[in-house]
């Protein structure tokens, strides 16, 4: 665990280094480099050679794309219980990303001239669900639910397969709920390859979304401008504002929910504004790992990846939240304090409020997608919302009166920008 005093010589110096540390290397760039060209000269056979190579799966051309009967068999694979939770979880970020459709308008602007903006769906989007250790099922539902409520006319999503050649049934069951019925079984850097280049087997794609590892992020990375790019979802992050009033087995809860995701990359932050609640929250933390399956992967996050930030008062707590930008951000104070705080708080991905808002209620239920940005992305960037899957254009029309209005300001720019011709193709429909 690293340790870090508000105020201290350095202090966000150091902060930084810890909160940006899982971004790409120069390495991690070289064979993303080296994948993506592979993919984008030899199609399909780079596909199924790096799949064998880095996945361990032997899959043919013919059995990339998973079959209707396989879909049918993961829904059947759910119990009725986890069917129910699957649709209360579609129904409530439906309902809340309803509320984020854009609308077309129309109106005048000061010459009196139509002015207005036009949305449309993104025809054809790719979408990366990361599998291995820890299929994330949920993730189907934050991307593809979104997607669908745009009326997007294709949806392939890229999943990597395990060493059988096949994803978890849970994975495919939710698929087959939500809607999708291309799926293919290419997961890393080559199944954004494969998306953004086309092969003859997965046709290219217009824009790229999902969360993933650090050579998923730097395939996007490097493929932006061939291919739209939602944002750069690296590991979990949880940042956990702590008082007196909060209840350290909640708080410890909370940390080691989000470092169990199993990439080892995972960043938590307790920031404190009291030595004590520190100490019962590490105590917690102790006890509790001792009783969860993926204690192994935990405790490697607890040991390299889990920073104590101790701050004199809120806020400065607030200050530090807004120089990280955390994915999640968790505010376990007084009740009296949340309004005040989130108001302030300008950078972090999705904010819960008070000691009951756990944040796996916002990775699985609570209704916004849980794709957010990382590594202090949440500077410059948002989570996941329906209007990623639309694309806008502007409409503008003058006729010759609004025209006479606007002629002597183009002609001024034209001016002073030596482009006569774009004054006179003005000018000429003019008095």
């Amino acid at each position: 665990m690293a340790t870090y005093q508000y105020g201290s010589v350095g202090f966000f110096q150091q902060l930084q280094a810890f909160a940006e540390d899982a971004f790409g290397s120069a390495e991690v760039e070289a064979v993303v480099t080296d994948i993506l060209q592979a993919v984008a000269r030899r199609g399909d056979r780079a596909l199924l050679e790096l799949t064998a190579n880095l996945d361990g799966a032997t899959i043919s051309a013919n059995s990339i794309r998973l079959s209707g009967k396989e879909l049918k068999k993961g829904v059947q694979s759910l119990s009725a219980r986890d069917q129910r939770a699957i649709a209360e979880s579609i129904h409530c970020v439906e309902s809340f990303n309803r509320q984020s459709l854009p609308e077309n308008w129309t109106g005048e602007n000061p010459h009196g001239a139509t002015v207005g903006e036009r949305y449309y769906p993104i025809r054809r989007v790719g979408i990366y669900v990361p599998g291995g250790s820890v299929p994330l099922v949920s993730t189907v539902i934050m991307t593809t639910t979104l997607a669908k409520i745009a009326n997007v006319e294709q949806i392939c999503v890229c999943t990597p397969p395990n060493r059988r050649g096949a994803i978890a049934p849970a994975l495919a069951g939710v698929l087959s709920i939500c809607g999708v019925d291309e799926v293919c079984k290419v997961g890393g850097a080559q199944a954004v390859a494969a998306m953004a280049y086309g092969t003859k087997s997965i046709a290219a794609v217009d824009k790229i979304f999902g969360p993933g590892n650090a050579f998923v992020n730097e395939a996007k990375r490097q493929l932006f401008g061939k291919v739209g790019i939602d944002l750069l979802p690296g590991p979990s992050e949880l940042m956990v504002i702590a008082d007196l009033q909060a209840e350290p087995q909640f708080v410890a809860a909370d940390l080691l929910a989000q470092a169990e995701h199993g990439s080892g990359k995972e960043k938590i932050y307790l920031v404190s504004t009291s030595e004590k609640i520190a100490a019962e929250v590490k105590t917690a933390l102790a006890a509790q790992v001792l009783r969860l399956t993926h204690r192994e992967a935990i405790e490697k996050v607890l040991e390299t990846n889990f920073a104590w930030v101790n701050v004199p008062h809120l806020d400065a707590a607030v200050e530090v939240a807004n120089f990280v930008a955390p994915e999640h951000l968790q505010l376990q104070v007084d009740n009296e304090a949340i309004a005040g705080m989130t108001r302030r708080i300008s950078t972090a991905g999705a904010i819960m409020q008070g000691n009951f808002t756990a944040t796996a209620l916002g990775d699985f239920v609570a209704g916004p997608s849980h794709v957010l940005p990382t590594g202090r992305g949440g500077r410059f960037s948002s989570g996941l919302t329906v209007r990623d899957f639309f694309r806008r254009s502007s409409v503008v029309r003058y006729d010759k009166p609004e025209v006479n209005k606007a002629a002597l300001m183009v002609e001024a720019f034209a001016r002073m920008e030596n482009l006569d011709a774009h004054g006179r193709s003005v000018s000429i429909r003019a008095k």
